[in-house]
């Protein structure tokens, strides 16, 4: 009996440390595990070729219905020139930051969609702000908030309030880097317990590292009977495998420089409530900025979270055994 209560604590342990290194580190977006170097929008004026092929990134922002206190949304280095960022003739290039809540900033279809079109800014405007060239926000912070849990949209699929932040490349043609964090302090970045952030199309630069791995984290709803991943501007330059609880490294197709490639892959019924890991292995140190979404048989977008829901997933080997009498 005590052998057997040591073999479950054991088998618990590994559990509780990620819940407690995940608490830790999951309001950042990218989270450390993605590792994915920064987020990237182009000014509108940019060659898509250079890996953005709309200019512009949604993120939402998901606060457990439990919370009252007042939270808020960080962005590191918001503006475009110096440090992190990507000059192409000269910084010429203003981001313009939309923050937004309410009824509809999550439910409308548009707001969920791959490309920024229709109603995909819906819901109620709660702040927007403008960077071009600004040394007092290059490689720092700038801070949307205190905002009310109550101000984001209540969506009951995640049991939780949504806040909205759509990131534009108004005008010029260089590539804004940055990075977010959810926070219960505006000057601190400290976790929101239970929050976490997810895109339904990632717009990113890739560690440029050869060899590097990145795990990109769509989430599998119950209905979902394939997938089909879609990726822009890879460069040929990544080896593309999913890994879930029932697929030990299936090979994706991956694009090419300022083309669309994409692969479809059938869904099993034990990966249904829980997340994939689209890994990435870099081909070289190139700098590589591209393009991700991953949609259902019904081309509807699936949500990619900084914190996959069920954890990073784990391959699960079954043996079939057959006893004769």
């Amino acid at each position: 009996m005590v052998l057997s209560f040591l073999r479950v604590v054991r088998g618990l342990l590994p559990l509780v440390l990620l819940s407690i290194v995940l608490g830790a580190q999951g309001q950042a977006v990218p989270n450390p595990g993605e590792n994915v170097a920064f987020l990237v929008t182009f000014g509108s004026q940019a060659d898509k070729s250079w890996g953005d092929d709309d200019f512009t990134q949604t993120f939402f922002f998901l606060i457990p219905k439990e919370n009252r206190q007042p939270v808020y949304i960080r962005v590191f280095d918001p503006d475009c020139g110096g440090q992190h960022d990507e000059a192409k003739y000269g910084w010429n290039t203003t981001t313009e930051f939309s923050l937004y809540g309410g009824a509809g900033a999550h439910s409308t279809p548009d707001a969920r969609a791959t490309e920024p079109k229709g109603r995909f800014r819906a819901g109620t405007l709660l702040k927007q702000v403008k960077f071009g060239a600004d040394k007092s926000y290059d490689n720092k912070w700038y801070t949307f908030g205190p905002l009310n849990p109550l101000e984001g949209e209540f969506v009951p699929e995640f049991n939780g309030y949504v806040f909205k932040l759509v990131t534009q490349g108004k005008s010029g043609d260089d590539g804004n880097l940055y990075r977010y964090f959810l926070s219960t302090s505006p000057t601190q970045n400290v976790a929101v317990e239970g929050g976490n952030a997810f895109t339904y199309e990632y717009s990113f630069r890739l560690s440029p590292q050869k060899r590097a791995k990145t795990h990109l984290y769509p989430f599998v709803n119950d209905h979902v009977v394939s997938i089909k991943q879609s990726n822009f501007d890879v460069d040929g330059d990544v080896a593309l495998k999913i890994f879930s609880v029932a697929k030990n490294g299936h090979p994706a197709k991956a694009s090419g420089d300022n083309a669309w490639a994409s692969s479809t892959h059938l869904i099993a019924d034990k990966e249904h409530g829980l997340s994939l890991d689209l890994q990435l292995t870099s081909l070289s140190k190139a700098t590589n900025d591209l393009v991700f979404y991953v949609t259902d048989q019904y081309d509807v977008a699936l949500p990619f979270f900084a914190v996959p829901l069920g954890g990073p997933p784990r391959y699960r080997y079954e043996v079939d055994v057959k006893i004769r009498k």
